[in-house]
């Protein structure tokens, strides 16, 4: 188990500033300063068409040892049969290093974090089916903060790695079980690009669940068409997309907008205002809001960060203005938010127990 349970990089963010003063001014900027490299990036070879058929490129699959993604906070139980669906799960951003653009396969602490990533979202999916989650050459966290080319050149590299997993992982599944498709931050855009690449229009398609893609926007305006599935808008739907991004209130998502709004989407058209889908995880439909009550269980970690708790009623959430999911007051959850009352950390855990029951709608609905 990793020392310290490391979602993302807020805490170090509080290291470097002298005060609050400074932190609601320069929060954001030091950021940047902090974790974007000042090296080119490097040039690496594909990985080999069959690398994936590899035991040791997954930090969950099938078979696999202490495998993070079976955890399960008391009072639940992942499933112990071989049937039901096959999850693909991409994990999100753990490597933190301004020493490459590219994670190393073997970095300890990036797969370390990654470990507790698939622990505390990954598991959420573990009642349906396998979950196979990839080692892959992630961009590094500093890549999310500059429209640099090479933070491009780091994140095709990485998305290269998750096409040759994903073609293993259809190898090994077999032809006719069910797919669920799920990320979170990054592997949430790999994801994005993976549905539009490699299964929008194709006989795969009829297979997915739903396509969950979480902490990263999903322009309705210039990317939901492409990406070949309608936002879900009702809780039994199958073959649809659910994506939020969260902030308490008051909420400054300037750290998403400010990159996000320089991009083009996949028809091509600038997404810069654009709506995003937002999916209200304890409804499980678009647009919605819901009290405090109808949130079945958030995560709360324990103070040595190695397990969790599980809670109910505590947080509500609510779709605002141009589809971020909104929760009201800053819950107590953990030390890891970002700027501008960020919960991206906890996109998964603030909703654990209905992306559970969610997952689990979609795949007995017919």
């Amino acid at each position: 188990m990793a020392r310290k349970f490391l979602y993302v990089v807020a805490f170090l963010i509080a290291l470097v500033i002298a005060g609050a003063l400074a932190y609601r001014i320069w929060g954001n900027d030091i950021i940047r300063w902090t974790f974007v490299p000042s090296r080119p990036f490097e040039e690496q070879a594909q990985v080999a068409e069959r690398r994936y058929d590899r035991p040791d490129m997954w930090l969950s699959r099938p078979g696999i040892a202490n495998d993070p993604s079976r955890w399960t906070p008391a009072g639940y139980a992942p499933r112990k049969d071989a049937g039901g669906a096959a999850v693909f799960f991409i994990h999100p951003t753990s490597y933190l290093s301004d020493d490459h653009w590219n994670a190393p396969l073997g970095d300890k602490e990036a797969n370390d974090r990654a470990a507790l990533f698939l622990r505390g979202q990954a598991s959420a999916f573990n009642q349906v089916g396998e979950i196979w989650a990839p080692r892959y050459r992630q961009a590094t966290f500093g890549s999310f903060l500059t429209d640099a080319a090479d933070a491009q050149r780091a994140l095709n590299l990485a998305y290269g790695d998750i096409q040759v997993a994903f073609a293993a992982f259809l190898r090994q599944i077999g032809p006719d079980r069910p797919i669920v498709l799920a990320g979170h931050s990054q592997g949430a855009l790999h994801l994005t690009h993976l549905l539009k690449d490699k299964v929008a229009g194709t006989p795969l398609a009829r297979r997915i669940v739903a396509a969950y893609v979480v902490g990263w926007p999903v322009s309705r305006t210039t990317d939901l068409a492409a990406m070949g599935f309608p936002e879900c808008t009702q809780a039994t739907q199958r073959g649809c997309i659910l994506s939020w991004e969260t902030f308490a209130e008051p909420a400054d998502t300037a750290l998403i907008t400010d990159t996000y709004d320089r991009t083009r989407g996949f028809d091509g058209r600038p997404r810069r205002g654009t709506p995003f889908v937002c999916t209200n995880p304890l409804t499980g439909t678009a647009n919605a809001a819901a009290p405090a009550s109808a949130n079945a269980g958030t995560l709360f970690p324990a103070a040595d960060l190695a397990t969790a708790q599980i809670t109910a009623g505590r947080v509500p959430a609510r779709c605002g203005d141009r589809g971020f999911l909104l929760i009201g007051d800053a819950p107590d959850v953990g030390p890891y938010v970002l700027p501008g009352n960020n919960y991206h950390v906890y996109d998964y855990s603030l909703f654990w127990a209905n992306v559970r029951a969610d997952v689990a709608r979609r795949a007995a609905a017919r």
